[in-house]
């Protein structure tokens, strides 16, 4: 799973100076009066000369833009007027994939949307200290195969902030992190994308308050082989994630090409994972999915890097909410499962864990404590459906995840104050860096 990228700036007074200074844009927008071409190229040009401490300011109007842009300075802002008022559209793309590409650190983008490019609307590559806020990301078209993979694409990353923005319409994720360190992701709303929201390989990540609904799976926290880190610690909690029964339109051969229209919350060869106090109703095939590397067909001992780690492990749902759900898996297996042991009416449990577990990890024929999967979620259920054995033993049996792991800390931004750690947590933070 990869990402995407787009931004700009409309100034009619011409960058005269290598200063940090906010510049004053005109009123007057070059695309309401025709002159795209115009608006384009002095966009281009800002970003090119740009200087750290820069604000470049776009005002209300809607921009049409027929190539890519890219940003490659450090402490430069990227400001609209917001996401419903200054939108850059890229529907008549002809060259670049991306929308907006940035290769920088201590960079802020808000209040602005980008809108139908051909790739990756906004990617941000290898920086540190990077805030996404108040973005639309959108295809107007509608879900497509066609349209870009990612919405609002972070990767490779370090103290990353997504909020409050809106994924529509993407092919692959609507908003992805990926192969980065200490995110945050909340406050927004992912739709109608294949995944709305997903943590990927990335190591310390809180989401929390977003809404995922419409999409085929609604927050996804994967683990995929050959890249450069693997990940763990994500914690996804007090969000809504419902109805996510969307078909899946992913490219075939892709990741989530193999998820399953129905799925709420999505966890595969993870480790460290908490799922809790979430509201998660009416996702057709199940609200959580707990699933190794094998389940997705794609593990091979060919392809895969020789220390991958397929097993989801440490995963701990408990305090959710959950409503509905389970009642058409997007499967024939599963729907024949559901149909044979809960009846035409019937549903799969809460928790669908397809079994798989590290053999070589076991200690008097169980795991460590701190590698199980614990459920304390009221009467929650789930059925393991038995991948290693050939699906011959499946069983709802929940007594073996009757337990509860201990809770991972906080994920604090340097620069966010929102919220700071209680005493507990950094308690819980100060035992995880000694160790």
């Amino acid at each position: 799973m990869k990402t995407s990228a787009k931004f700009g700036a409309l100034l009619l007074a011409a960058l005269a100076t290598a200063c940090s200074q906010k510049e004053e844009a005109s009123t007057e927008s070059p695309a309401a009066a025709g002159d795209a071409a115009k608006f384009q190229k002095q966009l281009l040009k800002q970003l090119i000369q740009a200087q750290p401490g820069d604000v470049i300011e776009i005002p209300e109007g809607r921009y049409a833009l027929n190539r890519s842009l890219s940003l490659n300075v450090d402490g430069v802002t990227i400001r609209g007027a917001g996401m419903d008022k200054t939108i850059l559209s890229f529907k008549d793309q002809i060259q670049g994939a991306e929308g907006l590409l940035v290769n920088a650190s201590d960079f802020t983008i808000e209040g602005l949307a980008i809108e139908d490019t051909i790739g990756d609307a906004l990617k941000v590559n290898e920086g540190k200290n990077i805030i996404i806020r108040d973005i639309r990301v959108e295809w107007t078209n509608g879900p497509s195969t066609e349209n870009g993979a990612y919405g609002i694409y972070p990767v490779q990353t370090q103290n990353t902030l997504v909020e409050g923005t809106v994924a529509i319409g993407a092919s692959d994720a609507g908003i992805y992190v990926g192969q980065s360190r200490n995110v945050i992701v909340r406050n927004n709303r992912a739709e109608f994308n294949v995944a709305g929201i997903e943590i990927e390989n990335t190591i310390g990540a809180d989401v929390y308050d977003n809404v995922a609904t419409n999409n085929t799976g609604g927050i996804l926290v994967f683990n995929m082989p050959n890249l450069p880190q693997p990940g763990h610690s994500t914690r996804v909690y007090d969000n809504k994630i419902f109805k996510n029964n969307y078909e899946n339109f992913g490219h075939e051969g892709t990741p989530v090409a193999a998820i399953p229209a129905g799925s709420g919350v999505v966890i595969n060869s993870n480790d460290f994972v908490e799922i809790f106090n979430n509201e998660i109703s009416d996702n057709d095939t199940a609200n959580v999915i707990v699933s190794s590397y094998y389940a997705a067909g794609y593990y091979s001992d060919k392809s895969t890097q020789e220390d991958f780690d397929p097993y989801p492990e440490g995963i701990y749902i408990y305090d959710n909410t959950f409503v509905g759900g389970g009642e058409s898996p997007d499967d024939m297996q599963l729907k024949a499962l559901k149909l044979a042991k809960f009846g035409l009416g019937g549903s799969l449990p809460d928790v669908l864990w397809d079994g798989a577990i590290d053999k070589s990890k076991m200690v008097d024929g169980k795991l460590p404590e701190n590698l199980q999967l614990c459920i304390d979620n009221g009467d929650a259920g789930i059925i393991n459906v038995d991948l290693q054995g050939g699906f011959k033993n499946i069983t709802t049996d929940i007594s073996a995840h009757t337990c509860n792991l201990k809770k991972l800390p906080q994920v604090v931004l340097e620069f966010d104050k929102e919220k700071e750690p209680s005493q507990e947590e950094q308690h819980v933070a100060n035992e995880v860096a000694d160790a």
